[in-house]
């Protein structure tokens, strides 16, 4: 193994080798797709029937029900995906399971019935199982021995991250919403096709990594470490013995996830097709409500007595991970309205309508925001060519082929703007902010985590939330003088605007935070289980999401459109200060971990 890693750092690319950059663009495609198709859902399904170019007209409670419970298991299948890849498949084949799953959702997807559509869903579902959580393994297993240089590598991945969502938000909107829904949801499949042959084109680059798993394994050593001695980290067998799953446990961990995925999946039946898998009610809640309360019952019942097996320290760190987790939960279910009531909002509550100096400006920001970025990343394609088109030509040839047509759609699209007297802006053009301001602040959050400034992880949690919170408070103020129950108006775009560069401020606080400080806090024996329960938490404040921004009609019908998100900014910034006033207990239960 150690030989392939040595092979893969002779060909570098700014610093890195090569093959980080395949995994760069594979990741940029896979994210075109799939943040490319995600801004379209809620559009389409609540288009009008009837309109020049029509959706299916459903409520927005309903959609919202429904992309929050896509979302949500978007986040649960790559358990079970990063498992299939470590006994069997290993990382590199689970990754073009994934991508091939995946073209074939956007494929069914684009044509636009009600069976393709939701078999489309569920494929997108399953192939980001298989994707999502082995594609960084691969990372990982690359950097073995040069850990010095992995937070740069994982840097430079999260900009291919940024980068396809930035494009495949404005290019698939662009197309969906001026040319038809199936030429959107289409786009999305072709480029995740591309992104799946240039990956798997480029197998001869990586040699055994991330290859099948063999059945003698390499134990490494993690680094930190909350254990009772050295020994301990010897093998899972010998970690198995100290803290074992019980058959109690193996109990608790099933009811719960039965419990959890029956309300998942019974949300968006009921709401949409009037079909109850719990119709009863017990001490006046609905079969749904209480089947996810017993189930969130039986899963802290579950953290606990594993927890209170561990020896104090190992347990106040998991303590604090698990408190952490809860915060997360209210940050994803305030800041995933970006994709959902936002998005609502810029279609029906914004003024997208821009004339004479302003449109004409507009135009020039959008050109210089489209096509500077499209050539940084073209000439770091130019560079993987350069080193490894002996080795791996035809995964340049079809990343070249994808470049083409990425230039080429990019060039059309500015050109049909420009050619347009005025200028209409897309609804999900404002999704590509939040993408945009990312790249651009990183760096400089970057340098204040390495500063003697750096927040402690309680402060970086509640300055998280509280920027999300005044996101919210901008969008409130913003919608004061519309009347109550209104379904349209015209507030200006800078509302917007403001509130996706206080939202992006906000995960840049706490969004990079969760997983590094999982990783330092929770003894190597137990981290699997902690980053199940890190990706539930996420699952969790996705269905939050949904179900919290369903009800954007029933508030501002009853109170206002403000009101509503009033609600969302006096939570997550009370969180938020929570978070901070817990600092010095959430420091002592870290026991020195920074």
């Amino acid at each position: 193994m150690n030989t392939d890693i040595e092979n893969l750092f002779k060909d570098k690319v700014i610093g890195h080798p090569a093959g980080l950059f395949v995994l760069f663009f594979t990741e940029m495609w896979e994210r075109f797709s799939f943040y490319g198709m995600r801004i379209l859902l809620v559009i389409f399904l609540t288009a009008p029937l009837v309109d020049d170019n029509p959706g299916w007209g459903w409520a927005r409670e309903n959609a919202l029900a429904l992309i929050g419970t896509y979302a949500s298991l978007l986040y649960l299948t790559p358990i079970i995906g990063g498992w299939i890849a470590d006994k069997i498949t290993g990382y590199r084949i689970a990754v073009v399971i994934g991508c091939l799953i995946m073209t074939l959702g956007h494929a069914s997807m684009a044509l636009e019935t009600t069976v393709s559509f939701y078999a489309g869903l569920a494929l997108l579902v399953i192939g980001t199982g298989f994707f999502k959580p082995n594609i960084t393994s691969i990372i990982s297993e690359m950097y073995k021995g040069k850990e010095s240089k992995k937070d740069g590598a994982y840097t430079i991945f999260y900009m291919g991250v940024n980068a396809g969502a930035f494009f495949g938000m404005m290019l698939c909107g662009y197309l969906a919403e001026n040319y038809g829904w199936s030429w959107g949801f289409g786009l999305a499949g072709i480029f995740m096709m591309l992104g799946m042959l240039q990956f798997w084109l480029a197998k001869n680059l990586f040699g055994n990594i991330g290859a099948k798993p063999s059945k003698v394994h390499e134990v490494e050593l993690p680094q930190n470490i909350n254990e009772e001695s050295p020994a301990e980290h010897d093998a899972d067998a010998v970690a198995e013995k100290l803290n074992p799953f019980t058959m109690f446990d193996k109990i608790l961990m099933i009811l719960a996830a039965v419990g959890g995925l029956l309300y998942l999946f019974n949300d968006p039946l009921e709401k949409i097709g009037n079909i109850n898998l719990l119709p009863f009610e017990l001490g006046g809640l609905s079969g749904s409500n209480t089947v996810v309360l017993i189930a969130l019952v039986l899963f802290l019942a579950l953290l606990v007595t594993r927890v209170a097996r561990y020896i104090p320290i190992v347990r106040d760190r998991i303590i604090a991970v698990s408190i952490f987790g809860l915060f997360t939960v209210f940050f994803f279910a305030f800041f995933e309205q970006s994709l959902g009531s936002m998005t609502l909002f810029a279609r029906d509550y914004t003024n997208r309508d821009l004339v004479g100096n302003s449109a004409m400006i507009f135009k020039i920001v959008d050109a210089l925001l489209t096509t500077v970025p499209l050539i940084v990343i073209t000439w770091v394609l130019y560079l993987l060519a350069k080193k490894t088109f002996s080795r791996i030509g035809m995964s340049n040839i079809v990343l070249a082929i994808a470049f083409a047509g990425l230039w080429f759609l990019v060039i059309f699209r500015l050109i049909d703007k420009f050619s347009q007297e005025g200028n209409e802006v897309d609804a999900t053009w404002f999704g590509i902010l939040n993408s945009f301001f990312i790249i651009t602040l990183a760096p400089l959050f970057s340098k204040w985590w390495e500063s003697k400034y750096n927040p402690s992880a309680a402060m970086k949690y509640g300055l998280g939330l509280i920027l999300l919170g005044l996101g919210f408070a901008v969008l409130s103020y913003g919608t004061g003088d519309i009347p109550q129950g209104a379904k349209t108006a015209s507030v200006s775009m800078i509302f917007l605007i403001l509130a996706y560069l206080l939202h992006t401020m906000g995960e840049l606080c706490l969004s990079p935070v969760g997983l590094s400080y999982l990783s330092k806090l929770v003894p190597a024996r137990m981290i699997g289980f902690m980053f199940g329960v890190w990706y539930l938490a996420i699952a969790v404040g996705q269905k939050a999401a949904g179900t919290m921004g369903g009800m954007i009609d029933k508030i501002s019908e009853a109170y206002s459109l403000s009101t509503f998100f009033l609600i969302f900014t006096i939570i997550p910034i009370a969180v938020g200060v929570i978070s901070i006033l817990l600092n010095p207990v959430l420091k002592k239960l870290m026991h020195g971990v920074r």
